[in-house]
C-alpha cells in the first residue's frame, strides 16, 4: 500500500483557466500516491500538457518524465513572450500561437480540445456579451 504524499502546485497566466476558481492564481495542494510523472499529474488537474512551456520543481527545471515527491513545489509556466528561458528545459518544440480562436458560453469543451491540440484559444463565459467584438 502506498502513502499519501502531497505536492504544492502553482499555475500561472492562462493555464489557470483550466482550473477550477478556487485553486487559480494561488498555491494548493495537490495529493497522490506512488511516483506519478509531473506531467500526468498536470492533466489530471486539467491543464493539457500541450498549453505548458516551463516546469519549475523546487526551483529547478524539469521534463514531462520528472517523478513527482513529497513536498515539492511545482510551478507551471505557459509560453513565455517577452522573457528568454532559453537555457531551461523547454517543454514545446514550438511556439504555436496562428491560428487564434475566441470561443463564447456553450463552447467550453471545444476550447479545451483545441487547447489540447496546441491551438491558442480564449474562452470567457459571456465574452461577447461584454461588448468585446472577435474581428
Amino acid at each position: 500500500m502506498y502513502r499519501k504524499k502531497e505536492a504544492i502546485f502553482r499555475f500561472y497566466e492562462e493555464l489557470n483557466d483550466f482550473l477550477p476558481i478556487y485553486r487559480r492564481k494561488k498555491p494548493f495542494v495537490y495529493s497522490f500516491t506512488g511516483t506519478p510523472a509531473v506531467k500526468d499529474a498536470v492533466e489530471a488537474l486539467g491543464v493539457p500538457h500541450t498549453e505548458i512551456d516551463l516546469i519549475l520543481v523546487n526551483g529547478k527545471s524539469v521534463d514531462f518524465r520528472y517523478q513527482l515527491k513529497n513536498d515539492d513545489k511545482v510551478s507551471v509556466y505557459p509560453v513565455f513572450e517577452s522573457l528568454d528561458i532559453s537555457e531551461t528545459t523547454h517543454l514545446r518544440a514550438v511556439v504555436l500561437r496562428i491560428p487564434k480562436f475566441v470561443l463564447d458560453v456553450h463552447l467550453g469543451k471545444l476550447a479545451r480540445k483545441l487547447r489540447m491540440l496546441g491551438f491558442d484559444a480564449l474562452f470567457r463565459n459571456g465574452l461577447f456579451s461584454q461588448g468585446i467584438s472577435a474581428c
